[in-house]
């Protein structure tokens, strides 16, 4: 798959497509264009929106959220428009899912922007992110616990891996804990050391069904399980592990991380205070009120499942929708949720 930034296909490949992903905190598109072995990036956005603030509580989606995302989906727009995109795919998570006023506010979207937004199950939304993360598979190990630590919940996704790279879904949980809706319960603050322990209890205990099930820790004293996470808490650790003074997607994404190093990482985070965490510069202001929660999730997960390393994974749900696109196009296969951008007149209004 190449992953690469520019615009060297557009002779052989000129039909573009774009994924836009809609979760609880982030607004993110990659516009790509196909290539022999998968597709190659011309353009992407990425924005902290946070969507979901405030929803685990209202369970509505709030007028300056609304009006913040609303925003980041008109530049997306533009840039859908200007790269004369073929087929979009608009999905929105969590937040919208949790929301009583979620598909109103798609609507609205629509309406005002032209993007074609569906709110997908955890099970669709798992399915996207193993697809789009299947690259970072090693074919030595059959089995795969993947793990995406969301703004409003977080999916564990257990599959099966075949010797050529295909996937099984074998099953997935998505429990209502992400680090969007733990901060607004714990504050943003130095949450102390009990409080992290709490927080690690209640995810172990969220998790210890889906293992028991699924025969989880048997298959790791097999050896035959790896790890991969993908969320801003693992790439930014997989950051702050290589000492990067600014964030850098292609020394991160495929990271390998040993759990020794990892939770050093978590040790040195935990107990830091607001301002010292926004001081770290892969941390800095946007994401300092999230960190320590999603390294308290991580810490369970990890706790839970001694694979001993984990792979970073700055990849999932956007590149899991290209692909579908584009294999769906190939075999010439109708594609529920996909649609021709539209464009109605108030659809780049600034906003």
């Amino acid at each position: 798959m190449s992953l690469g930034a520019g615009d060297k296909t557009r002779g052989q490949f000129g039909t573009a497509y774009a994924a836009l992903d809609l979760g609880t905190n982030n607004c993110r598109l990659l516009i790509a264009r196909p290539t022999a072995d998968g597709f190659q990036i011309i353009d992407s956005y990425s924005r902290i929106v946070r969507l979901g603030e405030g929803v685990a509580a209202s369970r509505r989606l709030n007028a300056e959220a609304m009006g913040r995302t609303l925003n980041a989906l008109r530049v997306c727009a533009q840039k859908i428009k200007n790269r004369g995109v073929k087929r979009v795919r608009c999905i929105a998570t969590e937040a919208c899912r949790r929301a009583n006023n979620g598909q109103e506010f798609l609507d609205r979207v629509t309406e005002e922007t032209g993007l074609p937004f569906e709110i997908v199950t955890p099970e669709l939304e798992a399915e996207l992110t193993l697809h789009g993360c299947l690259p970072l598979f090693s074919s030595e190990k059959p089995k795969t616990l993947l793990f995406d630590i969301g703004g409003g919940s977080t999916e564990i996704v257990w599959a099966a891996i075949t010797a050529n790279k295909v996937p099984a879904l074998l099953d997935v949980l998505s429990f209502p804990m992400g680090v969007v809706n733990l901060a607004e319960t714990h504050g943003s603050g130095s949450i102390g050391a009990a409080t992290f322990e709490r927080i690690c209890a209640q995810v172990a205990t969220l998790l210890h069904p889906f293992d028991m099930k699924n025969n989880i820790l048997q298959a790791i004293q097999a050896d035959q399980v790896q790890m991969i996470g993908t969320s801003g808490t693992i790439t930014t650790l997989g950051a702050l592990f290589l000492k990067l003074e600014r964030y850098e997607r292609a020394k991160v994404d495929g990271l390998q991380i040993t759990f020794q190093a990892a939770q050093q990482l978590i040790d040195d985070i935990a107990p830091l205070d607001l301002a010292a965490r926004k001081a770290i510069p892969c941390i800095g202001p946007d994401r300092a009120d999230l960190m320590v929660m999603g390294c308290a999730i991580l810490n369970a997960i990890c706790a839970k499942w001694p694979v001993g390393a984990l792979r970073a994974a700055d990849r999932g749900i956007r590149e899991g929708l290209l692909l579908e696109m584009i294999e769906k196009d190939r075999q010439n296969t109708p594609l529920s949720g996909v649609a021709p951008m539209t464009s109605p007149p108030n659809a780049f209004a600034p906003g």
